[in-house]
């Protein structure tokens, strides 16, 4: 018990510094390139917090556990719809969602954080359901990538030398690579340590998933989102969540049901993370469509909504 316990926090630990370096190599590289403001928020950064669900995934599909992935992404969106958006908020005293292309964002993810869900109704998430997500997360980039104006800003503005800063962008480059492997290693603790904690706690592998893995795999971006609520960048931190649920809720899962499905022959266990996740993502939408801002009550409304649903997680099983 003591050693998976063990194995667990350091999996988690790797994840969490794999994850923010990663992002912050990321962003730098994003400067030395010029990338866009609107391709580091919205794909760069959130598909870099996306990586951890993703390669648990592919690890629990691999090890022929795919509902542990399921498990997992329904946790870590719970944790990115009320958590992290919310303490967000608190730090930056409100989030500013006022621009077209967050509002259009806001509703598909709320969309794509059902859609598992319901394709999964008849207690399998197939191949098929799985090409379906995945064509909903091209879907997704096609509408991003379709106005030219997304792409006017350069991020961070601040021009670097091409010949002076090469050593950093090396070394960056290095440090994302190096970020990938530590999370591919993590992934792997993760799922042994997820596999030990069903059998112990007789809990089945997706609500391990909901309750503990997709806690561990949600830390990189509530990381960064509170790193940027503290700098005030606020336009970051809507991209990146909202990102991020995507792409975990569509390409992550749309790969994991490819390589192997996702069956779940009773629901029940799943019954109060299912409501709570169709609640949340409702309360998420209607945060940022209402005032167009995410208010410091809204985000106290977020975490209680959260506490909530972990203890009745917990006391229903």
């Amino acid at each position: 018990m003591v050693l998976n316990i063990f194995i667990f926090l350091i999996s988690c630990v790797m994840l969490f510094l794999s994850g923010k370096w990663l992002v912050a190599s990321v962003v730098r590289i994003a400067r030395y390139l010029e990338w866009r403001e609107f391709v580091v928020a919205f794909i760069a950064v959130a598909l870099a917090t996306s990586l951890p669900n993703l390669f648990v995934g592919i690890t629990s599909a691999l090890n022929g556990i795919p509902e542990l992935s399921f498990g997992d992404i329904l946790g870590g969106n719970m944790v990115d719809l009320t958590v992290a958006v919310a303490l967000a908020a608190l730090v930056a005293r409100g989030i500013p969602a006022d621009s077209k292309m967050v509002q259009t964002s806001a509703l598909f993810s709320m969309i794509v954080a059902m859609a598992p869900l319901l394709l999964i109704l008849d207690n399998q998430l197939g191949r098929g359901d799985g090409v379906v997500l995945i064509l909903l997360f091209c879907f997704y980039m096609f509408w991003l990538f379709s106005k030219k104006e997304r792409f006017s800003k350069v991020y961070d503005g601040e021009k670097l030398s091409l010949f002076k800063d090469f050593k950093n962008f090396i070394g960056d480059l290095g440090k994302s690579v190096l970020g990938l492997v530590l999370i591919v290693l993590a992934a792997q603790g993760i799922v042994h340590s997820a596999q030990y904690f069903s059998l112990a706690l007789g809990l089945p592998l997706g609500v391990v998933g909901i309750l503990i893995v997709g806690v561990g795999s949600a830390l990189p971006e509530t990381y960064f989102v509170i790193a940027a609520a503290k700098k005030l960048q606020t336009w970051m931190i809507l991209g990146n969540l909202m990102g991020s649920i995507i792409i975990t809720s569509t390409l992550a899962l749309g790969i994991v049901a490819l390589i192997r499905p996702i069956e779940i022959i009773n629901f029940s266990p799943y019954a109060i993370a299912r409501f709570f996740t169709f609640i949340a993502a409702i309360m998420f939408f209607l945060c940022v469509r209402t005032h167009k801002k995410v208010t410091k009550e809204e985000a106290v409304f977020l975490l209680l909504l959260y506490v909530i649903f972990v203890i009745l997680e917990i006391y229903s099983q």
